[in-house]
């Protein structure tokens, strides 16, 4: 198929919830694809935004994801089977038809003010990247920062986008007060798969220029090597750990592919398109470490994968990150002492 231009996908697959299906035939009349594809912002009312989970894979409780749908296109996404709850595709529809929670910092600042309110780290872009680039114009993230940081709570977040550096005075600020902790995650150092894998995310130099920054400024900063993709940059997996410990980052994670869903038949079609010579033998491997399918969601391994290709992966993180002197994360633990809503008395002891 014809690429577009600064898109992840060609393709608009119906989602799993469609209650009907057509399928489009060549009826003569050819007709060029568009070599570009515009965003569409939707606004949504939220009535909630913490999201909570009980994931034993996971290092948080809850989560704010500000927008539904990600500009980035990152073709692995696994995110993009919850477009279909909004009737909407996992394909193109998940990178150009965005739904912004415009009332978010309002809501979380009602959420947080609520009687018996728990204190507890929440991850700001646990689903979708909360520095894609309609924030530049929405500033939804960093609104939710400024009820954060007015309520004294502590906050993670995970991005690959460069305009996080926006918010480095609120940033600063928070990391003065020991209550964030930022993951910048690092996929390649190659710009040409940058390119076709991630098309609207930032470049790996703008990203490593960020872990920089942000060290400069005492904010606690580490890496997110993720996904690792078998025979696409898991050869990489040390350049990137070593590129961004020179960065300055603290500690280091990875996960390996995941492909839920809507996913899978997604990155196939890829393969195919930029990769054709080796899509049989990186489809081999991931069924090598998924037992024999390309998605495994049982807890444990789901982020790992399992089987020989999946070990020598962990034994190579391992033996880097060690090697490196990377932190671990108990090492940058964050505050919940400090957490009071505006307006009320800070316990005396």
């Amino acid at each position: 198929m014809t690429p577009i231009r600064g898109r992840g996908t060609t393709t608009n697959p119906h989602n799993r919830f469609a209650s009907s299906v057509s399928v489009a035939e060549d009826d003569g009349w050819h007709q060029e694809a568009p070599l570009t594809q515009g965003t569409e912002v939707r606004i949504e009312t939220a009535k909630t935004v913490i999201s909570r989970n009980t994931s034993p894979d996971l290092p948080f409780d809850r989560s704010i994801n500000p927008y539904r749908g990600c500009e980035h296109g990152c073709i692995y996404c696994y995110a993009r089977p919850s477009h279909a709850y909004w009737d909407l595709s996992p394909g193109l529809d998940f990178e150009t038809k965005l739904i912004a929670k415009t009332n978010a910092a309002e809501v979380l600042a009602q959420q947080l003010s609520k009687p018996g309110y728990v204190c507890s780290p929440i991850n700001l872009g646990a689903n979708t990247d909360p520095y894609q680039p309609i924030e530049r114009e929405q500033q939804l993230s960093r609104r939710l920062l400024e009820v954060l940081l007015r309520f004294r709570h502590p906050v993670t977040v995970v991005t690959k986008g460069a305009l996080i550096l926006r918010d480095l005075d609120l940033l600063a600020e928070l990391a003065s007060h020991r209550l964030v902790r930022v993951m910048i995650s690092l996929t390649t150092l190659d710009d040409e798969l940058k390119r076709v894998l991630e098309p609207r995310a930032a470049a790996p130099k703008a990203r490593l220029r960020a872990i920089r920054v942000l060290r400069e400024a005492d904010v606690p900063v580490g890496v997110l090597c993720s996904p690792m993709i078998p025979m696409i940059n898991d050869s990489e997996l040390e350049q990137l750990l070593q590129a961004a410990k020179a960065a300055g980052a603290q500690s280091a994670a990875y996960m390996m592919l995941r492909l839920p869903l809507e996913v899978a038949p997604l990155f196939e079609q890829w393969l195919h398109d930029h990769y054709p010579q080796r899509a049989a033998h990186v489809l081999s491997l991931i069924r090598q470490s998924r037992g024999g399918e390309l998605y495994d969601s049982r807890f444990g391994t789901r982020m790992r994968g399992e089987g020989v290709f999946a070990e020598l992966l962990e034994q190579r993180f391992r033996k880097a990150s060690r090697s490196l002197g990377f932190e671990g994360r108990e090492a940058l633990a964050l505050d919940c002492s400090a957490f009071c809503p505006p307006g009320e008395q800070m316990a005396l002891f």
